[in-house]
């Protein structure tokens, strides 16, 4: 997540005591104050302040999105709401008009990109019990996405990151190389070794389309909602970027995929996507596939991110879950296992 040599606490310091000094970027009230909410791959902050203000501000991780990237997420956020397509987060204008600020702290290694977000009521749907209509929400919220991604005219300099083969399993993976992850034994790695080269052939047959493949959310989880009397918002865009739409259901039940509750929960993503719009047998086909890529994907975060509160956690059993997971599929995929 970070890579200087400073242990992740002292980082985490630093960055606070950055977040501190940046609050005058913003023309914010003076008393405002701030409390950590989440770390992940970015470090994000509630600020308080007189007359009921509040808001949320996101310190980017070092080195992993450039400004461009960045302004990209933010423009594609903005088209979202003025197409009416889904409710997204507004952000502050710096007292330099600009969304995008820059600051440093001598304590850390280079300046940190940070961004101001409007605080939003709501809370993120519980993932306890029948969760029917929560995916069935989340399924149709990603179609929108996908639909409008289809017909808009990006802005001229648009870079995001991509979620695909390469990225996943390539000689540079955006998050690692899973064989490097905690629990990855030989016998491990003997079949997921399988799992990788299959998930290879069948997307490679399956192809970027068009009415496949393009920008997508990459994180619409129940936890990136949030629901209150006036309606469902999405939030968390940092992870956007070039996938297969199919993919949007496999990060939906990121960390869970193994829960018996999941299929019932993909046929009501499906259901509620397809209120939105159509799908191929062969799109349907895949989903499972891209249960596996996704999968993949996070062991290999869990590897890189060992310094984390939340990946330390996950770290035990999760690669050995993600064998059983991998053997499940190959055995329904007809795959002969390694023995």
């Amino acid at each position: 997540m970070h890579h200087s040599e400073k242990p992740f606490n002292q980082q985490l310091i630093a960055v606070e005591r950055l977040a501190k000094r940046s609050l005058c970027l913003w023309d914010i009230p003076e008393d405002a104050k701030l409390k950590l909410i989440n770390v992940s791959e970015n470090i994000t902050f509630l600020i308080e302040a007189s007359n009921d203000f509040k808001a949320i501000l996101r310190v980017h991780r070092e080195n992993y999105h450039t400004r461009c990237a960045i302004e990209s997420e933010l423009a594609w956020i903005d088209a979202l709401s003025q197409d009416n397509v889904i409710t997204t987060p507004p952000y502050y204008l710096g007292k330099n008009g600009f969304a995008l600020q820059s600051m440093s702290n001598p304590e850390l290694d280079a300046p940190r990109f940070l961004v101001l977000f409007h605080f939003l009521p709501g809370r993120a749907p519980e993932e306890i019990g029948n969760l029917t209509a929560e995916f069935k929400a989340l399924g149709a919220i990603a179609a929108k996405c996908h639909l409008h991604v289809m017909t808009w005219e990006k802005p001229t300099a648009f870079e995001r990151l991509t979620w695909d083969v390469e990225t996943v399993f390539g000689t540079k993976p955006t998050w690692g190389n899973w064989r490097d992850a905690p629990g990855v034994s030989a016998k491990v790695q003997q079949t997921l070794e399988t799992v990788e080269n299959h998930i290879r052939h069948r997307l490679e047959i399956y192809g970027k389309a068009k009415n496949r493949y393009n920008l997508i959310h990459a994180d619409m989880r129940l936890a990136n909602l949030l629901v209150d009397k006036n309606g469902i918002r999405v939030i968390d865009f940092d992870d956007c970027g070039y996938g297969w739409f199919m993919y949007d259901f496999a990060a939906a039940i990121s960390f869970v995929e193994d829960n018996p509750r999941i299929p019932e929960c993909k046929s009501a993503w499906l259901e509620g996507y397809q209120t939105q719009r159509r799908l191929s047998a062969e799109d349907i086909q895949e989903i499972d596939t891209f249960v596996m890529l996704r999968r993949m994907a996070l062991l290999a975060w869990i590897g890189s991110h060992m310094e984390a509160p939340e990946p330390r956690a996950l770290a035990p059993d999760f690669a050995t879950n993600t064998k059983k997971l991998g053997e499940a599929w190959l055995r329904a995929e007809g795959v002969r296992r390694p023995d």
